[in-house]
This record gives structure tokens, sequence and C-alpha cells, in this order.
């Protein structure tokens, strides 16, 4: 009889113990699969969002949602949207894909050029497809850009001349492109079971005539994208990407599902979103620091300029706003505890839009200003909020949306690394970031490397280099390839390798062997 009341007892402390490393299990592994929602902007600056410490740039929400997540100081991009974009989604490094800046923008000929690929092809699976998979509901919303306007052009390589596109108002590619044979480069023929605005235009202006010259740019409804239906009430393209990204998210609520919300905005054209907004930028005194709105003086052109930055400043601030309309909804609906969200940019920022006097060069540049991007990521009560100074390329999120979505058994190739450490504390693997840019835009065609605090550049025809200490030379002003030759050696030599055993093509005129 005495023995009973210890046997429960025992009993009993052996399910309390098992409940406790049940809970202790529960924390360090993930339970149902978050949903995600994956926000990127389009030639959004390093330093034009107030969370990276603009002066001049308002956006109050994402400097709020900022305060609770993880900073990503040193994120990274390519320099243009087509390689980042072919980066991102594939998880693959340009020399696979083909893409290497956006076609048209190439310079040179043949023998000093790989000419860009433009449209990728389905050997080169993109994230959508083991999320598809894995249960995950999905929309592409905005700028897809891994589709040319003419896909059959681009089978027969390498090129001999760069691509070309349509005009603006030119819509004879869109019979081709409803076609099964295209529509497979399109996001729902990549994974995605919707696809609003998605097909090959870098920028919403090309369904008119007049392009950037037309009234609205495009940002103004009626779209003229034969990938968004017309909706009465439409009026600003951000505002209705939004609203079709919180219809699915409301839709598909019990989860899990991926928004993929690429916003157009704010590549050119420059369309204020408001009058009265742009009046209030044009009134400010501007970032002495970064040189952002800051008035020249000095006559009619600078004028002009100081009405385009305050233009850009305004699509900014309208991505802020909608941006609180899908946190807002989340919060409303119950489901931001479930939900990470990310937010970045495809590449530095336009030069002709923004300014940034603390970086060397803008987008297309090889340099900082073309390479950085704003990036932070929010999961409420699981992402400790904070800053990290590792470094992160483009092609880092498609391994992180596999470890999200519980995905174990992928096989495809990828040259990122999960993101997910950093969302405990723990830091990544040292490792480099690499890039190859096997044709001319702004600089000759090239590859970098960039490894703790250095940065070496390699130029492609004749092999000279450039390398820079980021830490103490954030401008990259001082080239100390020469003053430090060890430093240099070292770094070409990773580079060198890296090319060699990924078998890195290089341009015809190269004079190197790898």
């Amino acid at each position: 009889m005495t023995r009973r009341p210890h046997s429960r007892i025992k009993a009993l402390l052996s399910i309390v113990g098992g409940l406790i490393l049940t809970c202790v299990a529960s924390a360090d592994t993930p339970g149902k699969q978050p949903n995600i929602v994956f926000i990127m902007a389009d030639d959004l600056g390093m330093q034009d969002v107030g969370f990276m410490r603009s002066q001049y740039f308002e956006t109050p929400h994402l400097d709020a949602i900022a305060a609770e997540s993880l900073i990503l100081n040193q994120a990274y991009m390519y320099p243009t949207c087509s390689p980042s974009r072919a980066a991102l989604l594939t998880g693959r490094q340009s020399f696979r894909t083909g893409c290497y800046t956006v076609p048209v923008l190439e310079k040179g000929k043949s023998n000093d050029n790989i000419f860009s690929k433009w449209t990728v092809g389905t050997e080169h699976p993109v994230y959508a497809e083991p999320l598809n998979k894995a249960g995950y509901q999905l929309i592409h919303l905005g700028k897809w850009h891994i589709v040319g306007p003419y896909p059959e052009k681009e089978s027969s390589l390498p090129l001999k001349k760069k691509l070309a596109q349509p005009g603006n108002g030119d819509l004879s590619w869109l019979l081709a492109h409803r076609t099964e044979a295209i529509q497979k480069f399109y996001p729902t023929g990549r994974g995605f079971h919707e696809n609003v605005g998605g097909t090959w235009w870098g920028d919403p202006a090309r369904g008119y005539d007049k392009g950037y010259n037309a009234p609205g740019g495009g940002y103004v409804a009626p779209f003229k994208n034969p990938f968004i239906t017309d909706k009465e009430g439409d009026e600003w393209l951000s505002d209705r990407l939004t609203s079709d990204a919180i219809d699915f998210m409301q839709r598909h609520k019990d989860g899990p599902f991926f928004v993929n919300l690429h916003y157009y905005a704010p590549h050119r054209p420059s369309v204020a979103r408001k009058k009265e907004w742009q009046d209030h930028y044009l009134a400010k005194t501007g970032d002495p620091v970064t040189g952002q709105g800051v008035k020249s003086g000095k006559g009619k052109g600078n004028k002009n300029a100081n009405a385009e930055i305050a233009a850009y400043a305004t699509m900014i601030q309208s991505l802020d706003q909608n941006i609180k309309r899908i946190t807002d909804f989340l919060d409303q609906s119950g489901l931001r505890e479930n939900t990470i969200l990310i937010f970045t940019s495809d590449n530095g920022f336009n030069g002709l839009q923004s300014r940034n006097d603390r970086l060397r060069g803008s987008k297309g540049h090889v340099y900082e200003g073309g390479l950085r991007v704003p990036a932070l990521i929010n999961w409420p009560k699981t992402i400790a909020p904070g800053r990290s100074d590792a470094l992160i390329h483009g092609i880092d999120y498609f391994p992180t949306f596999l470890d999200l979505a519980g995905v174990s058994d992928y096989t495809e190739v990828l040259d990122g690394v999960s993101l997910t450490p950093l969302f405990h504390g723990k830091p990544l693997k040292d490792r480099p970031l690499f890039w190859h840019l096997a044709s001319s835009y702004k600089n000759p065609a090239c590859s970098i490397i960039r490894k703790g605090d250095w940065k070496l550049i390699q130029f492609l025809k004749q092999g000279n280099i450039e390398l820079y200490n980021l830490r103490d030379d954030l401008k990259e002003a001082r080239n100390l390839a020469a003053s430090n030759p060890e430093q240099a050696k070292a770094l070409l030599k990773e580079l060198v390798t890296w090319r060699r055993s990924n078998k890195v093509p290089l341009p015809p005129s190269s004079q190197l062997e790898h």
C-alpha cells in the first residue's frame, strides 16, 4: 500500500519531465511552416531608408519594423536587376544562368563580352518550385524580369550581339507570351500559383508609347500591363499590388503562403505619388552626409534633379505606407507571429534618382553604391532584433526559404547559405562573397571577391586589379593593390581558384587562363 503513492509520484514526475523536454525541443525546432512575405523594392539604395540612417527619406513604418527586426548592415546583390533577380530566384551565381547584366544596357563588342541572357532556363529551378511541393500557396506580384521578350533568340550561344527589346507601347510579343512555350518561363510556369504583373518588363512605363514621358509613367492607372487586369478603383501601381497581395493572404490565411511582392517602385520614371508630398521633400534642407536632397543652387538642371529626388522620395514613402498595410493585415488577422517578413532591394540606387556621397558608384557599378542594398528580416517573438555585420548575398535567400519551410531533401545546386543561424544570434560560417560580370555596362567585365574587410576587383581583359579595405575606406577611394601586395595576392588567388573550380567562362579577349 505504501508503494502506490510513490509509483504515482514517479509516474507524475516522468510525465512532467517529458513535458519539459517537449517544451525545450519545441523552442529549438520549428513548428508549423511559417508564412513568408518577401518584399523587394527596385533600385532602392542602401541608405535610401530611415533605418539605414538617411536623414532625407522618410520611412517611419519600415523604421518601426526595423526596431523589431534583424537588420543586415552588409547585404549585397548584383549591380543591376536581371542578374540580381536571376541569382535571387535560382540561388545560383551569374555564370550558371548566363545573366550578367540587363542585356540592352551592355556595351562593347562580342570579343570583350559574354553577352547576357535574359531568360533563365527551366534547368535552373526557382525557389517557388520546392516550396510549392512543400505545401505552400505562392503568388508573385510585380517585377519578374527573368524572361526575355524573345526567348527563342536566346538559344544560340554565345550571342554574337546583345539582345534587343520591343519599343515602348509595342505589344507584338504578347500573343507568343501567352502560349505554354513561353509561359513556362513565367511565375506560374515556375511554381507560383498566381502572377500579377510579372513579365519581361524592367519598368512599368513600357506599356505606353511615350514610355517615361507618358503621364504617370505606368505607375498611375491605367497601368497597361497585360498581366494586370484593370480593376475599378485602380489608382497607383504599388497600391494595387499590395491590395492583391492582401487578397491572396486572406484567401490562404490557413497557410502556409508565400508572397513574392516585388514592387516596380521606385525604379524610374520618378513619378510623384502626391504633389504635396513632393513639395514637402523639396522644402527639406537635405542630408549633408549623403547629399540626398541637398540643393546646390547651380541652375535649372539642379532644380530638375531636386524635383526628381523629391518625386523618388514620395515613391519610397508610398512603399512604406503599403508595407504598413501588409503588417496591419497580418496583425488584424492574427498571422503576424507565424509570418516572416523580409524587405530588401535588387541593387543600389539609380544615380539619376538618388545620391549617396558615402559610397562610390550607383546602380550598374561594381562599387558599393551599386552592390549594397538595405535589408531586414522580421519575425516577432522568434528573431531577436538587432544589427548584423555578416556578409549577405542575394543567393542566400533560396536556402533560407528551404530551411524555413522544412525542406531538407533539395539536391539541386545552390551557391548561397541559409541565413537562419543569424535568427538565433549565431554567426554564419566565414566565407567570401563572389560576383562574376562577364559583360560590360558601367565598368568593364570583371570578377569580385569580398572577404572580411577586404574587396578585390579583377578586370577580365588584362587582369588588372583594385583592392579596397571597406572598414577604413567605404568610399573605395584608395586602391591598395600596390601598397598591400600580400593581401592582394591572397585574395586574387582565392578568386582565381573559385573561377577555375567552377569553370567560370571568360570573355574571348581575356588574357587570363582562369
